[in-house]
């Protein structure tokens, strides 16, 4: 049987397209790897839980006015942003049964002189169990999201959600429990008459994590209250975090449940100063280096040497600076809990192997993704690309401090690259788990 030539070109062209085609990467529904990469998720909103009765839990967003991107493309014609907030509340106790869901559209109208837009969503959340809220915020002018997960357990009126803090000069709600030296709050308990709140300090928790692939067991949170007083309740009381540390409150002195603020020092969350600066070189050197940079008697001429060593070029050091201590930012933004987020598990993960490529999350964890370079099987024409990825498994632990308290899974099989990463940040090149001359 004879072709015509007219078959054998169509037949070419189809080969050829199909050899040039774009292969477009299929979305991963359960993948929420952009909450954790700046350049994907651009200035979220920040939140508040408060159980208002044992019924109702109040879901409080605050938009920053200066993180809006503001549009007269709307029929009404008036400069304003435009989010659609969708939300699922979820019963943890239950097996993570949906209990109530909304989709709401949020006008947020340009004013001059105002800085922030609040909206409070009541919440139907009985009490007698843990909840988790999942939130979804779209951005309609900047065709962008952001999401966020919020667990809180309503099996206690005593803990962190029954509290309020408000700035004690403009009654302003307050929405991060870390303040700063000389930043007077009041404290809040309006749910239930007390008599008085006793007020724990704990010394802050400096420890840093150790090496991902050392199996020792782990480190419980034992801290002693170094100093412990009581105060006469009052709504009007103004109240100071004098010293670094994290300071405790509660509303009953045979609960250990409260609420937490903290104070991290004037270097969190931008580390700036020389001394800051050094502290997160843990990672990638020994204590006995960052205690000598320290002591230096000028530590900026003793950080500037350390980074000029990876390199002998001070043009790329900077680069590398900035690279290191963007992340150590965004460790501290996304992952702080009781001590900074750079200090923390996910922290010190982050600022080495950088935003994770795969981002799963359960009840009770989260597991992180690197893509390696992708594994060709097969033969001839018949072959398939396999992707390959190095994972960090971490476990959401409970306690009285925070609910951002994430420890990394240590085991046996586990393959972290950790001496290839510090290798090759020692050596002036950001570390990339992708990259076949970093493995």
């Amino acid at each position: 049987m004879r072709i015509s030539s007219w078959t054998m070109v169509i037949a070419v062209l189809i080969l050829t397209a199909a050899g040039c085609a774009t292969v477009r990467e299929v979305r991963d529904p359960n993948d929420i790897s952009y909450i954790y990469n700046p350049l994907r998720s651009q200035a979220p909103p920040v939140y508040r839980i408060f159980h208002q009765s044992d019924d109702i839990t109040e879901l409080s967003l605050k938009f920053y006015a200066s993180n809006l991107n503001f549009s007269q493309a709307n029929p009404q014609g008036r400069s304003q942003a435009t989010m659609v907030l969708m939300y699922r509340l979820f019963d943890i106790s239950a097996g993570r049964m949906p209990v109530d869901t909304a989709m709401k559209n949020l006008i947020l109208p340009e004013e001059e002189g105002r800085s922030d837009y609040i909206f409070n969503i009541p919440l139907e959340a009985p009490a007698g169990s843990i909840y988790e809220v999942e939130i979804v915020v779209r951005d309609i002018v900047r065709n962008t999201r952001t999401q966020k997960y919020i667990r809180f357990d309503k099996r206690n009126r005593y803990n962190r959600y029954n509290f309020r803090i408000r700035s004690h000069f403009d009654y302003k709600e307050i929405y991060t429990p870390v303040l700063r030296e000389n930043e007077f709050v009041n404290i809040l308990f309006p749910n239930s008459p007390v008599d008085s709140l006793r007020i724990d300090y704990y010394l802050p928790w400096d420890r840093v994590p150790d090496k991902p692939y050392l199996l020792l067991p782990q480190r419980q949170i034992e801290m002693v209250p170094e100093q412990a007083v009581s105060l006469p309740y009052s709504d009007t009381i103004p109240i100071m975090l004098p010293r670094r540390g994290v300071y405790h409150f509660r509303a009953d002195s045979l609960e250990t449940e409260g609420y937490t603020l903290f104070n991290f020092g004037d270097d969190y969350p931008i580390m700036n100063r020389p001394a800051a600066m050094i502290k997160p070189l843990i990672y990638l050197t020994d204590p006995t280096a960052v205690d000598t940079m320290l002591n230096h008697p000028r530590p900026k001429i003793a950080l500037d040497n350390f980074w000029v060593s990876t390199t002998n070029n001070m043009e790329q050091a900077r680069e590398l600076i900035r690279i290191y201590y963007n992340r150590v930012l965004y460790a501290n933004l996304y992952f702080t809990s009781y001590k900074e987020g750079w200090r923390t598990d996910r922290g010190m993960i982050y600022i080495i192997y950088g935003p994770p490529d795969k981002v799963y999350r359960t009840v009770d964890g989260e597991r992180w993704g690197y893509k390696r370079p992708r594994v060709k099987t097969g033969w001839g024409i018949r072959y398939r690309v396999e992707e390959q990825l190095l994972w960090f498994n971490f476990s959401l632990r409970e306690n009285s401090f925070s609910n951002n308290d994430y420890i990394l899974l240590r085991e046996e099989s586990l393959t972290t690259l950790w001496e290839d990463a510090v290798r090759s940040w020692r050596n002036g090149v950001v570390f990339r788990t992708d990259t076949p001359t970093n493995l």
